[in-house]
């Protein structure tokens, strides 16, 4: 049997697998910086075209030269299509928008302007912005969603990722010798179906990507992860290819999909807790042998009983935080808001997630 890829070749260089990405969606992982991310031991950044292509905005991002310049991050920066985003805009507003086979049409909140994304243009956007891994504009849904609107995604997102692909193929064939190449990689969607969802991952691999992700929501309504269909859907898609569990950052679930056979996954969730004051720690030594069971749990410094703690936020943890600052002082970061504490709790756990990520390519 062909084994999982254990590395990713990209323009910016080589990444281990399995990835985790954290999520600068708007070309800034919040509260940190390009060296605080490599103290971190990050590999890869994600970045998001919906939100760029508002804010600053694409004829901004090419005067500063691109993502990687603009940002400060010189390693490997994958940018999402944005299908995500624009289902959930129209998901909870539908006013502000539509989608059609062309494409999708919105007006976010607190914008007088109207946008217009289809498959060519998300991938021209995505490529001048200097993205080294390209991913499709897909037709997202919720698990939820009726079986019709789920054969409606397919269609869609196929027809979509085969435009991305001639698009894609198209501008590098323009640009040949001037770089390396990119890569692309399209969304698998169907929801819950399982016929939808083989449908979907058989079609896309006759037109041929990359690596391919698992498209839509991945959680049912009480919020488990859909193990069931996530393991199926890695059954469809052969084992030399990589699959991203897009959106997928809770740290059990990551565990759960890394050993399903999925390599890349992204999230908001770690930077978006530590800035609301939740940290992740281990239970266990990551570096002495498989993660099991309750492998790790939350503290939330702003809690009135760590005022004193002259002590670690997690013994395992090597990030700056537990090498310089204990659990005390950023209580008081906390209650004073001080601008330091987002920064050194967004650092903690983003090197939480590296941590993990390390064992599982060890223990997997």
């Amino acid at each position: 049997m062909t084994q999982f890829p254990t590395q990713l070749e990209t323009p910016s260089g080589s990444i281990a697998l399995p990835l985790f990405l954290p999520d600068g969606t708007q070309g800034v992982v919040r509260s940190v910086d390009g060296q605080d991310l490599m103290s971190c031991r990050i590999q890869a950044v994600q970045m998001n075209v919906f939100h760029l292509m508002q804010r600053p905005g694409s004829s901004t991002i090419q005067a500063l030269g691109g993502l990687h310049k603009m940002s400060g991050w010189a390693n490997p920066i994958f940018t999402d299509s944005g299908g995500f985003q624009i289902y959930s805009l129209l998901r909870q507003q539908s006013k502000r928008g539509s989608i059609n086979d062309k494409g999708a049409s919105f007006k976010p909140e607190g914008s007088d302007r109207k946008f217009n994304l289809t498959p060519e243009k998300s991938v021209q956007l995505q490529l001048s912005y200097g993205a080294d891994v390209v991913i499709c504009l897909d037709d997202c849904t919720h698990v939820d969603d009726d079986i019709s609107e789920q054969e409606k995604s397919v269609q869609r997102t196929v027809a979509w990722a085969k435009r991305c692909r001639k698009e894609f193929d198209r501008i590098l064939d323009q640009r040949r010798g001037e770089q390396k190449r990119p890569l692309l990689i399209a969304v698998v969607q169907g929801g819950n179906e399982e016929a939808l969802r083989q449908q979907c991952a058989e079609q896309l691999l006759e037109i041929g990507f990359d690596g391919y992700g698992y498209g839509g929501w991945p959680l049912d309504a009480d919020g488990n992860l859909l193990v069931d269909m996530v393991e199926m859907t890695r059954k469809l898609i052969p084992n030399q290819f990589t699959l991203h569990g897009l959106g997928i950052g809770h740290p059990e679930s990551i565990v759960t999909c890394t050993r399903l056979g999925y390599n890349i996954f992204d999230s908001t969730m770690p930077t978006r807790d530590a800035r609301h004051g939740r940290l992740y720690t281990f239970t266990q030594d990551p570096n002495a042998g498989k993660l099991n069971g309750r492998f790790f749990k939350y503290i939330y410094p702003g809690d009135d009983k760590h005022k004193k703690k002259d002590l670690p936020v997690c013994p395992y943890n090597d990030s700056l935080i537990n090498s310089n600052y204990s659990l005390g002082y950023l209580h008081h970061l906390f209650k004073l808001n001080d601008s330091l504490f987002p920064r050194l709790a967004t650092m903690h756990n983003l090197r939480f997630m590296t941590m993990m990520m390390e064992s599982l390519r060890r223990f997997r």
